[in-house]
């Protein structure tokens, strides 16, 4: 298979395998807290920080990457093992679709 062709199948196995994941229906609430914050912010930046002062975990930000609602923003030279995010658009399309679903 030429080479041209076979990236185009290789980005089409990952839209189809990341679809599913990226329906609002499958984020935890500590997830959807989290990225709720970003709506608010410039440039849908992510708190480290959750309102009580406590550090958001790590496993909730590497899920949401892994699931494609967030994405690494830049390194933090003086904290390089803080994730510094920013929402994705297929965040804010999820978000936007489960808020309209609660105001239904």
């Amino acid at each position: 298979m030429p080479e041209s062709k076979s990236e185009d199948v290789v980005k089409e196995d990952r839209n189809t395998a990341s679809a599913p994941a990226l329906k609002a229906g499958n984020l935890t609430a500590a997830q959807k807290r989290w990225l709720l914050k970003g709506l608010d912010q410039a440039g849908g930046k992510l708190p480290l920080f959750d309102g009580s002062g406590r550090e958001i975990p790590a496993r909730t930000i590497r899920a949401c990457i892994e699931a494609g609602w967030a994405e690494p923003w830049f390194s933090n030279p003086i904290k390089p093992d803080w994730l510094v995010c920013k929402l994705t658009p297929a965040a804010v399309e999820a978000l936007s679709a489960s808020q309209n679903r609660e105001k239904s």
